[in-house]
């Protein structure tokens, strides 16, 4: 199986995380070679940066988490880019999961790509109405998911991530798939395999 570059977008509560673990399972499970898979979700790369140091970045870091804020630009992608300096050999497939989050940071995102040579890269948007995700997001019964929170998380995605997936979207290096994020979960998975997955592909690794 050929190395892939899928970079996951969605609305909350569009169950982007959910789709790309089992995107990951079915790589690791389907790729006779065995390749390894980094999988980059920045709101657990900042968790972990909280809970393992202890300086005065970290708290600052856990303050705006806390509260609900918007983390500055650079630090996203420091977040990523550290990861993969550390962690990428070469030859890994990528599954990135809230990465870009604002069109400032989809151009260094691509030339990052550039810089590793990665080919085949898809974007996969997981498409839900607004009305979606408020029902998923409150049936979660998570401490942020008050109505006002909610409709603050969405109206900043239509603002400042959509300009971000529109720039992948007209790149003539990516192949741009939405799918429909209000099905089942394994209706949606199946929907993104067929896309990011040529036959000979899935014949051969099922």
């Amino acid at each position: 199986m050929k190395s892939k570059t899928i970079i996951f977008f969605g609305r909350s509560g569009a169950g982007k995380g959910t789709q790309a673990k089992l995107l990951e399972e079915y790589i690791q499970n389907n790729d006779l070679e065995k390749k390894r898979v980094l999988y980059i979700e920045t709101g657990e790369r900042f968790r972990d940066f909280i809970k393992n140091q202890d300086n005065y970045t970290s708290n600052l870091t856990a303050n705006v988490v806390n509260t609900g804020g918007l983390m500055p630009e650079f630090m996203p992608i420091w977040v990523w880019t550290s990861y993969l300096i550390d962690n990428y050999t070469g030859s890994e497939h990528m599954i990135l999961d809230g990465l870009s989050r604002r069109y400032d940071e989809a151009p260094i995102l691509d030339s990052a790509l550039r810089f590793y040579r990665r080919e085949n890269k898809k974007i996969v948007f997981i498409n839900t109405s607004r009305d979606w995700s408020i029902e998923k997001l409150t049936a979660r019964g998570r401490k942020d998911d008050n109505e006002a929170d909610i409709q603050k998380r969405l109206d900043w995605f239509d603002e400042n991530t959509m300009p971000a997936i529109n720039y992948f979207k007209g790149h003539v290096n990516y192949e741009f798939f939405e799918i429909n994020g209000e099905q089942p979960i394994e209706k949606v998975h199946a929907d993104i395999l067929s896309k990011i997955f040529s036959p000979e592909e899935v014949n051969r690794d099922e």
